[in-house]
């Protein structure tokens, strides 16, 4: 029998891993350099960089909200705002203790009595709707990336395929397995495309702010497989693992790696800084009030 180490082994070993690499990067590059680069930062395009990635999250959480729906979980948008800003709050700031998508479902489970494999079902889809249209989109901007690599015929026409059968794979598995989510299949995957475009035309706004004009497609493509590889929980809300990604994905493209860490930086920044808002509801739980509250049966959807 396999048994999960303690909430604070795994917090300790995500900070030190978070350490590791931030040290790694910091003997890379110069401190000095990337606080010289962020000095310069307009501040008018990194307002609205902010309000852009507020409008991706605002627009993720009304996605998560029609998962929640086919659960007859009939969240006002405002709640689950209120419980979405949470969870970001708990993924980034308490990563020992209980992450934000588990306490989330902690808190339906208890007000709403859903079975509790359905609960981690639409959370997780919700997640994978979200990776799935990172990786259409890093696909995409490869197809105009200049890499001797991907100017093979043969190289293209795999991105392209890749595209199509990770979008059948996703359909498939939400028929096969989650029938019950299959009638948003294609509103939360528009939903997710316009999450994605929200958060690349952030980081256009921080490229803007910091001067760059140049290998534009370059920092946006290193930003999405940053995206794809910070979901992965070795670290504490994705530190180190995406400053690592950025500084190797621009020294693979030929591009300025203290301007690469510098956009990382800022971008985990505005991440904190629209995150910390939900301390608010750490202190002050939100109350999950439905449109339409529906009758239900302990354990029964």
């Amino acid at each position: 029998m396999v048994t999960k180490p303690p909430k604070h082994i795994t917090a300790a070993l995500k900070v030190i891993i978070s350490a590791i690499l931030i040290y790694f990067i910091s003997t890379k590059i110069d401190i000095n350099e990337i606080g010289s680069v962020l000095k310069k930062a307009n501040p008018i395009y990194v307002v609205c960089a902010i309000l852009l990635f507020v409008l991706s999250k605002a627009i993720a959480s009304i996605r998560l909200n029609l998962y929640f729906h086919q659960l007859n979980i009939n969240l006002t948008e405002k709640s689950n705002l209120k419980l979405y800003l949470l969870g970001m709050f708990y993924n980034l700031f308490l990563p020992g203790g209980i992450g934000g998508d588990a306490y989330k479902g902690y808190l339906i489970k208890k007000q709403f009595k859903i079975d509790t494999k359905k609960i981690i079902s639409v959370l997780v889809l919700d997640r994978l709707s979200g990776l799935l249209l990172l990786f259409i989109f890093a696909c995409i901007l490869n197809l105009f990336m200049d890499i001797t690599l991907l100017q093979d015929f043969n190289i293209l026409i795999i991105i392209i395929i890749s595209l199509f059968t990770s979008i059948l794979a996703f359909w498939f598995i939400n028929k096969k397995f989650f029938s019950y989510t299959l009638p948003i299949f294609w509103t939360s995957f528009t939903f997710s495309a316009l999450v994605q475009l929200a958060q690349l035309g952030s980081i256009f706004l921080i490229l803007m702010s910091l001067n760059i004009e140049t290998d534009l497609i370059g920092y946006l493509l290193i930003f999405l497989i940053s995206s794809i590889v910070s979901v992965i929980p070795l670290t504490i809300g994705g530190i180190g693992s995406r400053e690592i990604t950025f500084f190797y994905g621009a020294t693979f493209l030929g591009l300025n790696e203290t301007v690469s860490i510098s956009i990382s930086m800022l971008f985990f920044l505005i991440t904190a800084f629209v995150s910390l808002f939900g301390i608010i509801f750490h202190f002050k739980k939100p109350k999950l009030e439905e449109n339409n509250p529906t009758p239900r049966v302990q354990g029964v959807k």
